[in-house]
């Protein structure tokens, strides 16, 4: 079949060196502008780019898709069975959507038409989902909100983050992708709508959401942690010194007011609301390294008994 690919981050590699492996003619790749990255703002390609260029395929980085009609000619002139769209983070035009004759298709991090948007992977850890997937379906000109193709469902760990639950379905969602190509190619899956009523929204991460508020219960905050893990990161502050919490525990207690740091058979802990606390396992304070918690607490960091906000 004969694809040109949309995409931009890791998330999106998989899903093309499927398609290729599985004998595919991928035409050209559609992605983000390279990007400066680091301190040093080095200038960097998106993985997808890099993963097409390995393979020789002509890549293309327009700063926009609507009132382009160089993309527009370009597309037609290509005349893709299937376009397919993962993570590519630019909203197609119903004049690119209409060109393939088999649609054109995405792959994306959640049993859709739960949290349809940008971040769906870290917030169903956030919300302390038990059960999560990936789902394939016809793109419309809303967001996530076509026809579904097909799903594929996994379960979520009580150690699994944001990032390594995104491992998982990234190379999830090559395989479902696979599937789903083969099936609309062979004429054998019927596209589903979605429920409006059971339609939930996965807003854009920010680094303001990471900031720990004690009073809630641990639990609660033990998912904003591990959602959070790699980015943007949760964190509070001590005598305007801020702490990055990269994992936690969250147990049950008594007697502890809210915020308060304490120390247990050595190790770190901070009281939270509804008698529960967070036993911090991975921390890095401003300046320093990321330590696990005899580090910490061997650091003396925070004095004992100090309430924290």
């Amino acid at each position: 079949m004969k694809i040109i690919f949309m995409g931009t981050p890791d998330f999106a590699v998989p899903c093309l060196k499927k398609l290729i492996s599985d004998g595919h003619s991928v035409e050209a790749v559609f992605t983000r502008e390279d990007k400066p990255v680091g301190r040093k703002h080095i200038l960097t390609a998106p993985p997808v780019k890099v993963a097409a260029l390995a393979h020789n395929i002509p890549v293309f980085q327009p700063k926009k898709l609507r009132d382009n009609n160089e993309v527009l000619e370009l597309i037609k002139n290509i005349n893709p069975d299937m376009i397919v769209v993962v993570a590519y983070g630019r909203i197609l035009t119903k004049e690119i959507l209409d060109i393939p004759k088999y649609g054109c298709v995405n792959v994306h991090g959640s049993l859709l038409p739960k949290y349809r948007g940008s971040a769906p992977i870290q917030w169903s850890v956030i919300n302390g989902d038990k059960e999560t997937g990936v789902t394939t379906m016809l793109m419309d000109e809303g967001i996530d909100t076509g026809d579904i193709l097909e799903v594929s469902t996994m379960s979520i760990d009580d150690n699994d983050t944001g990032g390594s639950l995104f491992d998982k379905l990234c190379l999830a969602g090559a395989e479902l992708l696979s599937t789903t190509v083969k099936g609309l190619e062979e004429g054998s899956i019927t596209p589903k709508k979605q429920s409006e009523n059971e339609a939930t929204y996965a807003p854009i991460l920010s680094k303001e959401m990471g900031l720990l508020d004690f009073g809630k219960n641990a639990d609660e905050l033990w998912h904003l942690i591990r959602g959070l893990n790699p980015w943007p990161l949760t964190y509070f502050y001590c005598k305007e010194r801020r702490y990055k919490v990269y994992s936690a525990e969250p147990v049950r207690i008594s007697g502890r007011s809210v915020g308060e740091f304490f120390i247990k058979d050595g190790k770190p802990f901070i009281a939270c609301g509804e008698n529960s606390a967070l036993l911090i396992k991975e921390i890095c304070p401003d300046g320093s390294k990321k330590m696990d918690s005899l580090a910490f607490v061997n650091g003396r960091f925070i004095a004992e008994g100090e309430i924290l906000k």
